[in-house]
């Protein structure tokens, strides 16, 4: 069976999810094939679906969807019938209800979904300071990755027939899970810079930013097409980027979510049928 895997990843997360099914995958005798759409230019490349029998898409959550560029990107697909799973990694916070507003584009799509999965993993604003899942994701994520891809697996070829159940949904209108994607800005006040430093000129930022915001030349980002994905601060060899301090904030969002550094570590990775 050819699979194809489909990820976004700016902090490296998803993708090191994405290595770990990969290899599940090629165990169980898959042929697998991966593709990095998270910079901009990959996503303007049409992707044909025509050579693979199923397909999985890997995000990370923001604020309890797939990121916005994303789920605009699947939105051109056109599934033709196939089956495809969705997996998406997140720092311990609001997970729902991206697992079923990403099936619902891709139905409409016409993809079948079969399955889902999250994953604990360290969260982006970890590089401002905060401390959320710290060394996640680690082996037990790992162990739930490979029972995830066996249990996918024998529905991508039919062993077991069933398609994905009922998913966690929201009462919350779009317009204002709109307005909460955005409040990321909120916490991230000073967006990525490199403050009139110098650096190498690499253009690593430009080629990894999602949306085309950061400019190497003036090493500033766009406050209009950045997603507050911390891609650029995240890949930048020279750690040359910067951003705000958020530690400040850290234990703000702790006592509004009722919960610990070692609460937090405690959740556990899931798998959705």
């Amino acid at each position: 069976m050819k699979v194809l895997i489909l990820y976004f990843s700016p902090t490296g997360n998803t993708a090191k999810m994405a290595k770990v099914i990969e290899e599940r995958f090629v165990e169980v005798g898959c042929e697998v094939t991966m593709a990095d759409m998270t910079s901009y230019v990959s996503r303007q490349e049409e992707i044909d679906l025509t050579p693979y029998e199923a397909v999985l898409f890997g995000a990370p959550v923001h604020v309890r969807r797939a990121p916005r560029v994303m789920r605009e990107w699947l939105r051109t697909l056109n599934g033709r019938g196939k089956k495809c799973s969705t997996y998406f990694t997140y720092g311990g916070f609001g997970v729902h209800p991206t697992h079923y507003s990403t099936r619902q584009i891709l139905e409409e799509q016409n993809f079948r979904v079969v399955s889902s999965a999250e994953f604990l993993s360290v969260h982006t604003f970890n590089l401002g300071g905060w401390m959320a899942m710290e060394g996640r994701p680690d082996e037990r994520d790992f162990a739930v990755a490979k029972e995830y891809v066996d249990k996918t697996y024998a529905r991508f070829i039919n062993e077991d027939e069933d398609l994905l159940g009922e998913l966690e949904k929201t009462e919350y209108p779009e317009e204002l899970l709109d307005a909460a994607e955005a409040s990321r800005f909120k916490i991230l006040t000073q967006l990525p810079t490199r403050g009139g430093q110098e650096c190498g000129m690499c253009l690593e930022c430009e080629k990894v930013c999602p949306t085309g915001a950061i400019k190497a030349e003036s090493g500033e980002a766009d406050k209009g097409r950045c997603i507050a994905c911390l891609a650029c601060v995240a890949n930048c060899p020279e750690q040359a980027l910067e951003i705000n301090d958020m530690s400040e904030s850290w234990p703000l969002k702790l006592k509004k979510e009722n919960a610990t550094e070692e609460s937090l570590n405690e959740l556990e990775s899931s798998i959705y049928l």
